[in-house]
Formats: C-alpha cells, structure tokens, sequence
C-alpha cells in the first residue's frame, strides 16, 4: 500500500522561504567584520611548536574567508537558480519584493506590476512552494 503525503506546513514553510531570501540578501550586501584578518601584533610566552597547524590569525582569517567565500558564491547560485526556474510573474515578484537592496513593501510591488492584491498573493503564495521545493526547504506538518 502507497504511503499519503506528508501535508506542508505552510506557516513553516513560507518562514522558511523569507529566511532564505534574506540570508540571500545579507550575502549579497555584507562580509562581516570579523572575518577581516587582524593586523596588530600578538605576543606569546608559550614557545612556537613545528606543527602543521596555522598560527597567524591573518592566515586563519584568510582560510575563514574562503570558506565563507565559497559556501556564500553556492547559496547565491542555487537560489538564483532557483527562482530562474519560476514563472515570469512569480519571478517578477518575488526578486522585487525580496532580492533587491531596497526594502519594498507588497502593496507598492503589486501596484507596480499592475496587478490585483488577491492575484498578487495568490502567485507570491505559489512562488514561495515552488521555491521551498527547489531549494528543498519545505516544512512538513509531524
């Protein structure tokens, strides 16, 4: 016998969704401060040991920055990919509403694509499916 669906948790998944366009936006906009190497001078009283372990803050933070680098370049491809993947109008909405650097309200949105408050939702609700799915952050009810 077929296991039933598991049913979506809505509320979940669209809070999930709108996390996931804004840590987009951060990536965007922002390295964070102290991923900057330090340039000041460290004194130790503990003799240096030959380990193959980095001891330089500026090279740990060079390191820390590749990393951060990479896993950000990743998280902007797939999400850009993501909502490549959408309709016109799902993409439409959902790059103005979210992916922009401006913080741009749903009616001033709607307004500007012409487009009824009840149509605008409805197409923003299913954008936000379509890219819980794609980007595999959909919410199950347990």
């Amino acid at each position: 016998m077929d296991k039933p669906l598991d049913e979506i948790d809505r509320k979940a998944t669209k809070k999930a969704v709108e996390a996931a366009l804004e840590k987009y936006r951060i990536y965007l906009l922002t390295l964070r401060l102290d991923q900057l190497p330090r340039v000041t001078q460290h004194y130790s009283l503990v003799p240096p040991s030959n380990t193959n372990k980095f001891h330089s803050s500026t090279e740990e933070m060079a390191i820390r920055n590749a990393d951060y680098e990479r896993e950000r370049d990743e998280y902007i491809q797939r999400v850009t990919a993501a909502i490549n993947r959408l309709s016109k109008w799902e993409r439409a909405i959902l790059i103005r509403r979210y992916m922009t650097e401006d913080d741009v309200y749903d009616y001033e949105v709607y307004n500007d694509l012409g487009m009824s408050e009840r149509k605008y939702y409805r197409i923003k609700s299913r954008a936000f499916y379509k890219l819980a799915f794609a980007l595999r952050i959909e919410v199950y009810k347990q």
